[in-house]
């Protein structure tokens, strides 16, 4: 068993030590992780200057490759350039803070997971909500099982999965929910400020979840309630029923020929 794993918090996260020490009870473990924190960059590569990777080592023991980029570029050089093959699996996280609903759009985890998808490999973002500080051994535990019945499950080979796990209190998680992505964000907010210079700066009060609404059936309200959550997602964004919908509709323009054999 091959596995890709990477992370968006950087290669000196507890969260990839915790999950990478249970990975390799499965199979063997290549760690590509960006040198610094990639939070909240979504899908972004780098391709407008050079990508400079480290060799990591602690204690004597070589951890992975550190690379100063994204979670997508680290995928893209783990899988072209590092796993001695083609990796059977990409595993994103344990990301510091959960990715559920809209701000799976944002997140550099999940981004990871979609660029393994792309290259025809099963992949799987792992997301830990932070509210108490969690136990990130009792959640790789967790996520060692759950990866292998997703994988087990990944008939496509550009399955994608979700997977978000609750707050760390007594009893939780109450076990797993299949869910859908919550869609319904009823607020963001930007705080205002000073600086000591009389200038003006922002910052953004994005909350994974408080920022929601509350939707049954989603990875939102089963996170609330206590529940691991998995979202099976995939990255073809067009709108399928208008597609079908505006079939045979004749645009301005000249008209499109068809070819003919």
């Amino acid at each position: 068993m091959e596995i890709l794993l990477v992370n968006d918090d950087g290669i000196h996260a507890p969260g990839l030590a915790a999950i990478r020490e249970k990975l390799q009870t499965w199979g063997n473990v290549t760690v590509v992780a960006p040198a610094v924190e990639q939070s909240g960059v979504g899908h972004t590569i780098t391709y407008l200057h050079p990508i400079v990777v480290h060799q990591e080592y602690r204690n004597g023991e070589f951890v992975g490759w550190k690379v100063e980029g994204s979670p997508a570029d680290c995928v893209k050089l783990g899988i072209l350039e590092f796993c001695p093959r083609k990796p059977d699996l990409v595993v994103s996280g344990i990301n510091h803070g959960a990715n559920c609903g809209i701000n799976v759009l944002y997140s550099g985890t999940v981004a990871a997971a979609v660029e393994g998808a792309f290259f025809g490999v099963p992949s799987i973002a792992l997301s830990q909500w932070l509210e108490p500080p969690p136990n990130f051994a009792a959640t790789a535990e967790y996520a060692l099982e759950l990866c292998k019945l997703l994988y087990a499950k990944s008939t496509d080979c550009h399955a994608l999965w979700n997977v978000n796990f609750p707050a760390n209190r007594p009893g939780w998680p109450l076990g797993t929910q299949l869910v859908a992505m919550g869609v319904k964000r009823t607020r963001d907010t930007v705080e205002k400020r000073t600086d000591p210079r009389g200038r003006t700066y922002f910052w953004s009060g994005l909350e994974p979840i408080k920022s929601h609404d509350l939707e049954p059936g989603t990875d939102i309200q089963a996170l609330h309630d206590g529940y691991a959550t998995i979202t099976p997602l995939h990255f073809d964004l067009t709108e399928q029923p208008i597609l079908k919908q505006l079939e045979g509709l004749e645009w301005p323009g000249p008209p499109v020929r068809k070819t003919v054999g």
